[in-house]
């Protein structure tokens, strides 16, 4: 018997009754910037699990890199399955100085299966203007495995394919654009909120006892750093970042249609309404039958499969609701119809076009 209304909920309530949190966590002031780092490379030492012969860029780079150390080898005599060609990039802070260390990501750019076991020769990174910041060389850690047997099965876990090479990367030259005004500051809010702009205003003007901020749009608070503490700015900045404020969200429903996942949030509200659901459950049942010939007769047994489909309309009774003011009145009141996820989207999608569910639907 096949029943075709199987499916999986995953329904996730998210309570944001106290939801104070630091400026440093829902903010970042400017000048507190970061630099995006970017190098072409080849990676050596793979166990046969390189780039063919076909990537062609592959070879012009190992000839490349050994004409620079005096050998000359026509590209045609070069093997390049121990050797793959990579993109290689990084994400830093503009506060690093020359000599930090840092991660870098390693990505296959031909058609290698696996990176596992490489090494990642000297590689230069540099940013958007085009200028070298920094080289990066070393071991990969690619997290899994991938192996094939010689009977032509294969074993593997995770991707293969990229990985890190951990302090790999080190700083040569400083990056431009970072460092702190001494005067005045502007934070800014990685969610632009209106409500959430005021609190952060109110929040540092009390806490410094003085009418230092101002929000000029949701997303950007305006500080002015008293004339006593501008020779401190790091000093203040630590104080200002650690300052709890108040967030606020707009109220929204998240239904992801193809895994059935719900995602409401503490605000959303149902106004009073009916509902009623039924599905359709369709199952098909299988009943053998077996045509026996005669006695002493030369004809053979038939086995026929007679397959019948049957539908059933569940009748679920209409509930009424009073209003919900939380996610936890929404999950109990949606839960006494005891419907699917699928059921449940259409549900929240019905609400929303009555004009009962107050809140945003974001479908994915």
């Amino acid at each position: 018997m096949k029943n075709l209304s199987k499916y999986f909920l995953i329904l996730i309530l998210l309570f944001n009754i106290s939801n104070a949190q630091r400026i440093k966590d829902i903010a970042y002031v400017s000048g507190d910037n970061s630099t995006q780092l970017i190098g072409y490379a080849i990676v050596v030492g793979l166990a046969g699990t390189g780039d063919s012969h076909r990537t062609s860029f592959t070879i012009q780079s190992i000839s490349s890199m050994l004409k620079r150390f005096g050998i000359t080898v026509p590209q045609q005599d070069i093997k390049t399955r121990n050797v793959a060609a990579v993109m290689v990039t990084a994400t830093i802070s503009d506060f690093l100085k020359p000599g930090s260390k840092f991660d870098v990501n390693v990505s296959s750019l031909g058609d290698a299966r696996s990176l596992q076991g490489g090494v990642l020769l000297m590689t230069p990174l540099s940013s958007m203007d085009g200028n070298v910041y920094a080289m990066a060389q070393g071991p990969l850690s690619v997290g899994g495995f991938d192996f094939d047997t010689p009977t032509g099965n294969k074993v593997a876990r995770n991707h293969v394919l990229a990985g890190r090479v951990p302090s790999g990367g080190i700083l040569q030259l400083s990056l431009p654009g970072s460092g702190f005004a001494s005067n005045q500051l502007k934070v800014f809010l990685r969610s632009p909120d209106i409500t959430t702009a005021n609190n952060v205003t109110q929040a540092i003007n009390t806490f410094f006892s003085q009418e230092l901020a101002i929000a000029s749009d949701p997303s950007e608070v305006i500080v002015n750093v008293p004339a006593e503490r501008q020779q401190q700015v790091i000093s203040f900045l630590s104080e200002l970042e650690s300052i709890e404020v108040s967030t606020d969200y707009t109220a929204k429903v998240v239904l992801n249609e193809r895994t059935g996942t719900v995602v409401a949030g503490s605000s959303v509200k149902i106004q009073p309404v009916t509902i009623s659901h039924g599905g359709l459950n369709i199952a098909i049942r299988s009943y053998p039958i077996i045509s026996q010939p005669g006695a002493f007769s030369r004809a053979e047994s038939i086995l026929f499969n007679n397959m019948i489909p049957y539908a059933q309309q569940d009748s679920t009774s209409a509930i009424a609701i009073d209003g919900a003011s939380n996610v936890q009145e929404v999950a109990a009141a949606l839960n006494t119809l005891k419907v699917s996820p699928k059921d449940i989207i259409a549900i929240f999608q019905a609400l929303k076009e009555s004009g009962a569910l107050t809140a945003e639907l974001v479908i994915m």
